[in-house]
């Protein structure tokens, strides 16, 4: 059985789906003491809340800081770090890096702008934050445009509380594409990057899946058979999980995840070959070869080309796994108009036996709201808890006449 329960923190921005959009690394994100929640609010400032886990009692701050919330690239990422401290990261496409952090641990007081390297800190999209086991971090970023970027990644040391530069154009575009990334860390603490790569600014020229990993903090990357990358990696020498035409309706920046065995879990939705109707698949590792199988059994066609944002009528999901048991459990979590845009999952109890069942965890529709989560709270306890706001976007960055609406954190304990 599984048990749901929701909190409403106030009212976020809902004319884009800058809050609530998939590649926010994190929206919603905790410690072993305090969980944090990161969002716009009507006016476009940054609204920072804070509660003790456990607890529906919310501390709510205004920031000093605003964000161009009429572009939905320019999200808000959260982490905290091993000492406590709340780093931020928020408004960018194609900007100067927009950095801070708490004044000390467990406050909602932010300091001044800050560098990190002070290098390649100029055309800045894409900001995620990731916690390695030591309490320190990773940032990944854009360096660049659409169709014309690197993969820039920087490391934190919380003892020095100071930011050098990891890899430098790990991922090269060779000016004239770029990689749309989506990234895990496991238990043992590996790195997994997977990523399609894009030729243009528009969305239909993305094509294929690329797998690389890291087992020392993202300084040397490797293939799936353990071959040792020379890098930057390029559209030659990546590793391709599973090869997908351009014009497929393959989506870019989706989820991945990685189960007791380090083996790897892309999720991600195209179109079939020889389909007009795109559907869920999950791309994964066996052990021995990369596989991929089809999740869903959608009726719905559905079409897109262009640039920027997108209104889509499906989420780009997000996946974990649940590997406690006898067997790897997975959950893939995703919004379908097919299902009346409401927050649902699906299931798979056993990864090898590869059978999927869906439930909804609303009674109504978000809209165009896309699933972010708090990715520490499930590392620790494997209990979900779902940033939730109903959300508009218009094709192309413009905005929807909708207003405000509830900023929930909707608590799934299985």
């Amino acid at each position: 059985m599984s048990h749901i329960h929701s909190t409403v923190i106030g009212k976020g921005w809902a004319r884009t789906a800058v809050n609530a959009t998939v590649y926010r690394r994190n929206s919603i994100v905790s410690d072993a003491f305090y969980q944090y929640v990161a969002y716009y609010d009507a006016q476009s400032r940054v609204i920072l809340a804070k509660r003790q886990l456990g607890s529906d009692d919310w501390t709510i701050e205004t920031t000093p800081y605003t964000g161009n919330t009429s572009d939905a690239h320019n999200v808000i990422s959260i982490m905290v770090d091993g000492a406590g401290y709340l780093h931020m990261s928020w408004d960018h496409h194609v900007d100067e890096l927009r950095y801070c952090r708490s004044v000390e641990p467990a406050s909602l007081t932010l300091t001044d702008k800050l560098p990190m390297t002070s290098q390649k800190e100029n055309k800045v999209t894409y900001p995620e934050f990731y916690c390695l086991a030591d309490g320190n971090l990773l940032f990944f970023y854009r360096d660049g445009s659409s169709g014309r970027g690197d993969l820039m990644i920087n490391y934190y040391d919380c003892q020095t509380q100071t930011w050098s530069m990891r890899q430098d154009n790990l991922i090269s575009g060779e000016d004239e594409r770029n990689a749309y990334w989506q990234t895990a860390i496991d238990d043992q603490g590996t790195i997994h990057l997977s990523w399609v790569w894009r030729e243009t600014p528009d969305v239909a020229t993305n094509h294929d899946m690329c797998y690389a990993k890291s087992d020392d903090n993202g300084v040397t990357w490797r293939k799936s058979t353990g071959e040792v990358y020379t890098l930057p990696i390029t559209q030659d020498t990546a590793e391709y999980a599973l090869r997908i035409p351009q014009n497929s309706l393959l989506m870019n920046q989706t989820a991945m995840c990685a189960d007791s065995q380090g083996r790897p879990y892309i999720a991600t939705y195209w179109r079939p070959m020889g389909s007009d109707i795109p559907q869920y698949h999950i791309i994964y590792h066996d052990g021995n070869s990369w596989q991929a199988q089809q999740v869903t059994q959608r009726t719905m066609p559905f079409d897109v080309s262009g640039t920027g944002s997108r209104r889509i009528p499906f989420a780009r999901p997000q996946i974990m796994v649940d590997n406690r048991g006898e067997r790897d459990k997975a959950y893939m979590v995703f919004r379908d108009i097919e299902r009346g845009d409401k927050v649902s999952v699906t299931i798979c109890d056993d990864l090898l036996a590869r059978e999927w069942r869906i439930e909804d965890l609303t009674d109504t529709s978000v809209t165009v709201w896309e699933p972010s989560y708090d990715t520490e709270l499930w590392k620790r306890d494997h209990v979900l808890h779902l940033y939730v706001q109903n959300t508009e976007q218009g094709d192309g960055e413009k905005e929807v006449d909708f207003p405000p609406q509830d900023v929930t954190i909707l608590e799934w304990k299985l």
